[in-house]
């Protein structure tokens, strides 16, 4: 058995969209739902070692798009930096009038909101 690189969860929410539906289903299952490849095969219908292949081809791919687009590592680098300008303007907040304190908690809830 192979071991899971988890970071092909986060791969397959950027680029999922462009594998093919049969294998998206496979890697989805045995990354996102913890299937087994013997499982993953009994509700495919085909071997586990076609599971196998199927994740494994799934896998390179995905790392191949992240190399040429890069957009999980962007994510987290603008993640990243919105929890610093978060961390910040907590810092800021502690410091200011209550007006200015009240705005910049403001700011910092839009920050959250947008979910990255």
């Amino acid at each position: 058995m192979f071991s899971k690189d988890m970071h092909v969860s986060l791969l397959l929410d950027f680029y999922g969209d462009i594998l093919p539906e049969r294998r998206y289903e496979m890697t989805s299952l045995y990354y996102n739902d913890d299937l087994s490849l013997s499982e993953i095969a009994d509700i495919c219908g085909i071997s586990r070692q076609g599971v196998r292949d199927a994740v494994k081809k799934s896998e390179l791919e995905l790392r191949e798009l992240e190399e040429k687009l890069g957009l999980a590592a962007r994510f987290a680098a603008v993640r990243a930096q919105l929890d610093d300008i978060s961390s910040n303007i907590e810092d800021i907040s502690e410091n200011v009038g209550e007006s200015e304190s009240a705005q910049l908690r403001s700011i910092a809830a839009a920050l959250k909101d947008m979910n990255i």
